[in-house]
């Protein structure tokens, strides 16, 4: 049974950084897709960043691209997503999504794998 689990949410002011964590269990990686989604209250969930084939190949969505950036550690089976320079408009609830085949890898509905989701709030 695959599990999902992110840590490394919290409140920050804005310009600060966070690196968020998630951690997989029961999940092969190898020739699959992992990301990172948020939800902003009231708006629809969009991708943020993905990886695929471990960190075989990497893509940042263009509201974070220079800010953020996500990786995986194979050995850890853990993906990462360093956010820096953080603004308002970052705050949301961060969830990890595993699963979707390449080519697929920034469709949420191609992901069959949830975590929890984990909350980043940036004030100004």
């Amino acid at each position: 049974q695959v599990q999902l689990v992110e840590s490394g949410g919290g409140s920050v002011q804005a310009g600060g950084s966070l690196r968020l964590s998630c951690a997989a269990s029961g999940y092969r990686y190898t020739r699959r897709c992992m990301a990172w989604f948020r939800q902003a209250p009231g708006k629809q969930r969009e991708v943020v960043a993905t990886v695929f084939d471990g960190d075989v190949s990497r893509w940042v969505a263009d509201s974070v691209a220079g800010r953020f950036t996500i990786s995986h550690d194979n050995a850890q089976s853990t993906m990462f997503l360093r956010m820096t320079s953080l603004k308002p408009e970052d705050t949301a609830m961060y969830y990890c999504a595993a699963g979707a085949q390449g080519g697929s890898c920034r469709r949420e509905t191609a992901y069959s794998h949830w975590g929890q989701g984990t909350q980043v709030t940036v004030s100004s």
